[in-house]
C-alpha cells in the first residue's frame, strides 16, 4: 500500500495523503484527500513531483478502490514468477515445480501492492490463448516489415515519405497503450513518439501527404489494438 499521513486541524479538518502514486505520465505523484465531518466532502487533488497542480486544475474525488485488483496482481504476479521459474531451471521435476511454486507465491504477496500496471488485464480462460495469438500477429507484422524495409533500402529510388502522423487508440488502460506503443515501435518503419490520452504520435517512413487518422490507425494500429482487446482492458 502507499504510505500514508495524516493531521486534523482543531476545527475537525482532516487532512491525509499518500505517497507514491504513479500513472502513465508522471513518474510519482502526490495524492491528497481532504475530508471535513461537517460538510461529508471528500476532495482529491492531483500533485506531480515538483508540487504543480493536476492539467484540469480542480478537485475531483478519489477513485472508488477495485476488490479484484488485488487477486487480479496477486494470480498475475505468481504466474509470471512461476513461469519464468520453470524457464530458469529447465526442468520438471517434482521438487523443482514444489519450489518455483513456494517462491512464486511469496513473490507476489511481496510485489502485488506495487503491480497496478497490470489492472489493465482482463482476466480470463482463454488469456494464454490470446496471448499467443497478439504473439503471432505482432511476429508476422514484424517479419513484413523487415522485409518492406529491406525492399526500401535496396531500391534505388528509396521510396520513404517519412513524416509524423496521429493514431487514435481505444485501449483505457496504461498497460494496453504500453503494448500498443511498444509494439509499433519494434516494427520497422513506425517509431512511437509520444502518447497523449487516447492518440499516439508515430513517426512513420511511409506516410503519403495527407494521411487522415483514420487511415494511419487503420494501417499502423489496427491489427495490433484488436489482439489486444482481448486481453487488456
Amino acid at each position: 500500500m502507499p504510505f500514508r499521513y495524516g493531521f486534523t486541524y482543531a476545527n475537525g479538518l482532516d487532512v491525509t495523503w499518500r505517497d507514491p502514486c504513479y500513472d502513465v505520465t508522471r513518474a510519482r505523484a502526490l495524492t491528497v484527500h481532504i475530508h471535513h465531518p461537517r460538510v461529508g466532502l471528500t476532495i482529491g487533488n492531483m500533485i506531480d513531483s515538483t508540487g504543480t497542480a493536476s492539467p484540469s486544475g480542480q478537485a475531483r474525488p478519489a477513485r472508488a478502490h477495485d476488490p479484484s485488483s488485488g487477486l487480479r496482481r496477486f494470480a498475475l504476479g505468481a504466474a509470471g514468477t512461476f513461469l519464468v521459474w520453470l524457464l530458469l531451471v529447465g526442468s520438471l521435476d517434482a521438487a523443482e515445480i514444489l519450489a518455483g511454486a513456494v517462491v512464486a507465491v511469496i513473490v507476489a504477496l511481496v510485489s502485488a501492492p506495487h503491480l497496478a500496471l497490470l489492472d489493465g488485464v482482463r482476466l480470463r480462460p482463454a488469456l494464454p490463448w490470446y496471448v499467443l495469438r497478439f504473439s503471432a500477429t505482432f511476429l508476422m507484422a514484424l517479419l513484413r516489415a523487415n522485409l518492406d524495409m529491406a525492399r526500401r533500402v535496396l531500391s534505388p529510388t528509396l521510396p520513404i515519405h517519412p513524416a509524423l502522423v496521429k493514431v487514435k487508440t481505444e485501449l483505457r488502460s496504461p498497460l494496453g497503450r504500453l503494448l500498443l506503443a511498444n509494439s509499433i515501435t519494434l516494427t520497422p518503419g513506425t517509431l512511437s513518439v509520444d502518447v497523449t490520452d487516447d492518440r499516439l504520435i508515430v513517426h512513420w517512413v511511409d506516410a503519403t501527404p495527407g494521411t487522415e487518422l483514420v487511415q494511419a490507425t487503420r494501417a499502423i494500429a489496427a491489427d495490433f489494438e484488436r489482439e489486444l482487446k482481448e486481453f487488456l482492458w
